[in-house]
């Protein structure tokens, strides 16, 4: 502690490093280098961790949604090519009989001119359920609401739009409390909403019950949306789509086998495929990360070495001047400790930066279309500062045993060493 302190001990540390230039050059260089590639490649892993993880922000990782096609074989008399119409008994067959799904919820797909005092477009209007917003995660923007219960028993002319609608129809005013029309018919704008989507699609959330009422003579539903429980892995996932499938087939009279009879999009299924492929895109990052800093500490390492030699003859000297071993040795590692530090520092300072930068860069709104798989590239600060501290150690192990060698020959040997 003394010694780091010592001004004597600090101008021969600089004086040092200022006749040997090149040697320091080249050892930081490789510092700062093996620094700024880790910090890049874990930067990179970071982006496509963030945006690959950003495709499941629209809708519950668990969620499974379920609608009627065409049958593709005959089964039992029935023709092949028969369309699979769900309804209500879908429901009570999920509520019922399926264990592991959650809170069913139906849905309605419709396409209608919206609009407002003279201002018209084209919409999507969708009739939903309540528990349709925890699925899709529809979030409401100011003081509306989403569509409630009592909404779906009385088959209410009630809409919530989203941000593209509400900007089509009303630019900057609040359309909360405003009446637009949607076909022919008065609706009540009761909230705005925002969705992860694709595009700027207009759209519409209208109660269930009254779509079904209005625009389907009370008969069926286009798809059925649930979340599953107490299913957590890929077996489990594959053993509920296969009893789901076989129930279905039941109750629609259709080859259990025959999988173009029903569209089942299992949400869990595919957020499990992304874990596995992202925690093996993980383990080769940190692996080739991990080999950026080997060769770090293998260029420090020889450098030290090199150093050590180099300055045998100068170690003599200095104990025939009465210098001790430790404060010989501790000079020496003081020395290397402030080269890679300055030096570790510059490479971090320069990979985190540069992960920030185009962090910032990628916030840009348009851009954010054409970058939806890589987002916020920036690395941890304590990861990059424990990796240039594991840079720094390693070099001073390395540098220790040759340096306490060099120490212990006496003084008339060091002098002779070339």
């Amino acid at each position: 502690m003394i010694m780091l302190f010592d001004k004597e001990n600090w101008t021969e540390i600089f004086s040092a490093i200022k006749k040997n230039k090149l040697r320091t050059f080249f050892t930081g260089f490789s510092i700062s280098w093996g620094i700024f590639m880790f910090c890049i490649l874990l930067s990179a892993g970071n982006g496509l961790r963030n945006g690959m993880s950003g495709n499941f922000e629209g809708r519950s990782n668990n969620s499974v949604e379920y609608w009627g096609r065409q049958t593709s074989t005959p089964y039992k008399g029935l023709p092949k090519r028969r369309a699979i119409n769900i309804d209500e008994k879908d429901i009570r067959l999920i509520r019922n009989q399926i264990p592991a799904a959650e809170n069913p919820t139906s849905v309605l797909n419709n396409s209608f001119d919206v609009s407002y005092n003279t201002l018209n477009c084209q919409s999507n209007v969708i009739g939903v359920e309540p528990e349709y917003a925890d699925i899709q995660k529809v979030k409401i923007i100011g003081a509306g609401r989403f569509i409630n219960g009592m909404d779906i028993r009385e088959s209410r002319r009630v809409a919530v739009i989203n941000q593209q609608l509400h900007e089509a129809l009303f630019a900057d005013d609040d359309p909360v409390g405003k009446n637009i029309l949607i076909g022919k018919l008065n609706y009540i704008v009761v909230g705005v909403f925002k969705e992860q989507q694709w595009g700027d699609e207009k759209k519409a959330y209208i109660p269930f019950s009254t779509a079904q009422r209005l625009y389907h003579r009370n008969i069926g539903a286009d798809r059925i949306l649930f979340t599953l429980n107490s299913v957590s892995n890929t077996e489990e996932s594959d053993a509920f789509e296969k009893d789901f499938r076989h129930k279905m087939s039941v109750l629609h009279h259709f080859d259990p086998d025959d999988e173009r009879a029903i569209g089942l999009w299992n949400m869990l299924e595919n957020y499990l495929q992304f874990l596995g492929i992202f925690n093996g895109l993980s383990a080769f990052i940190w692996i080739i990360g991990a080999g950026t800093l080997i060769a770090g500490i293998i260029g420090v390492s020889n450098i030290m070495l090199i150093t050590v030699r180099e300055r045998t003859k100068e170690i003599g000297i200095r104990k025939a001047l009465g210098a001790t071993p430790t404060a010989i040795l501790g000079n020496i590692l003081m020395e290397s400790t402030f080269i890679t530090s300055v030096f570790g520092y510059i490479g971090m300072f320069l990979g985190v930066g540069l992960g920030e930068l185009v962090s910032s860069i990628l916030e840009n709104p348009a851009l954010e279309e054409a970058v939806r798989m890589f987002r916020d590239p920036v690395i941890e600060v304590p990861v990059a500062l424990g990796a240039m501290l594991v840079l720094i150690l390693s070099g001073l192990i390395a540098g220790y045993f040759p340096a306490w060698k060099a120490v212990k020959i006496s003084p008339v040997e060091a002098m002779r060493y070339e």
